[in-house]
């Protein structure tokens, strides 16, 4: 994932709006995340992940789909 300075972000917007279709782009300010620039299907998989954030299943119930995406998610330590 690309990061960077806020400043940079908003001087370049074009270029990392571009980016953002190929990965998202986090943006910082003194060092610490102040948000992510997200293409539009990966907004889409957010959004699909945020409802299902308070979802429920018993073990052996859960969904193909779910267990495909808690696979490919990556665990970011913070302030990395």
């Amino acid at each position: 994932m690309l990061t960077i300075d806020a400043t940079r972000f908003r001087r370049d917007f074009g270029r990392f709006q571009d980016e953002a279709q190929r990965a998202p782009v986090k943006v910082t300010s003194r060092g610490r995340v102040v948000g992510a620039f997200l293409s539009a299907h990966d907004f889409d998989h957010f959004e699909r992940l945020k409802r299902r954030e308070r979802q429920v299943h018993a073990a052996g119930d859960i969904p193909d789909d779910l267990i495909e995406a808690i696979e490919k998610a990556e665990y970011l330590l913070p302030g990395g």
